[in-house]
């Protein structure tokens, strides 16, 4: 057969496919645009719930996702980078690590409701949290930080051996150069498994259910120890529990969380591609 014949069938193939991943993507994203645009409105972004919340906005829950994110982020790439630089730079290659490995990598395969389960019987019961945000974003922050770790180490290893090596023939120590060389040059993928933590931890609903979310809470949080009204878990309850909603609400509800996640990445991505301009190789 003609190469250049198997090439243009290749690409056709290839089109094929990712128009199969991103049409229904971009028809599920327009039908909710159309079906919810009506109802964004300063009103609907910055009230309380009202009446049950068939009326008001959704101020609450838009503050309850940022709390959550943010301390999942908080508590999840901190210790998602140092655990994936002592897998990268410092532990042996024996049969240990290699579990440990293996068990990072299944634990980004587990469903979202063991994690709420866990969270729920460690963070809720036995160390008397409550349902709070202190316990959702712990909850959260476990969930994610398996990819954070995966994606780091990935990161971590795709620097150059060589970097390491004129760094330490300069008289520098491992410390000096994993922070000064290794991260710094690794700060890209990094960045990309924590955009990646963000997404998850911003749309999960069965996590929030068990530790922190809120059905009806028309007040914002006074402490970390307070339950809060979180956008995954509100858009559950207006399709599922609140009778006679009018669908422009839940709709507009479901474009805010997904204007807030797409927002999240953009800045994630801008920060990665300005660490990403400055590598020399």
């Amino acid at each position: 057969m003609n190469p250049r014949l198997t090439q243009r069938i290749a690409f056709a193939i290839l089109l094929i496919c990712t128009l199969i991943v991103i049409v229904p993507v971009l028809l599920i994203v327009a039908m909710i645009i159309k079906n919810g645009a009506g109802a964004i409105s300063w009103e609907f972004l910055t009230t309380m719930p009202r009446a049950g919340m068939k009326e008001g906005g959704i101020f609450p829950a838009i503050v309850g996702t940022l709390y959550l994110v943010f301390g999942a982020v908080l508590f999840a790439l901190p210790l998602g980078v140092f655990a994936s630089v002592y897998l990268t730079e410092y532990a042996r290659d024996n049969y240990f690590t290699r579990l440990v490995k293996l068990a990072i990598v299944n634990l980004a395969g587990v469903p979202s409701v063991i994690y709420g389960l866990f969270g729920l019987g460690l963070f809720v019961t036995f160390l008397h949290f409550g349902t709070s945000i202190i316990s959702g974003s712990l909850t959260l922050g476990i969930m994610i930080l398996p990819v954070i770790i995966t994606a780091s180490r990935e990161a971590l290893d795709s620097v150059p051996r060589s970097f390491r090596e004129v760094s330490l023939s300069l008289g520098g120590s491992k410390w000096q150069t994993i922070k000064r060389v290794v991260i710094p040059n690794a700060l890209p993928g990094i960045l990309t498994g924590t955009v990646l933590g963000v997404s998850r931890a911003a749309g999960e609903t069965a996590p929030i259910l068990f530790t922190v979310a809120a059905f009806y809470l028309p007040r914002l949080p006074n402490s970390p120890f307070d339950q809060v009204m979180a956008l995954p878990y509100h858009l559950y309850v207006l399709s599922t529990q609140v009778p006679n909603v009018k669908s422009s609400i839940t709709y507009g509800t479901a474009l805010v969380l997904i204007t807030i996640v797409l927002l999240m990445n953009l800045f994630a991505i801008i920060i990665r591609s300005r660490f990403r301009r400055r590598k020399r190789w």
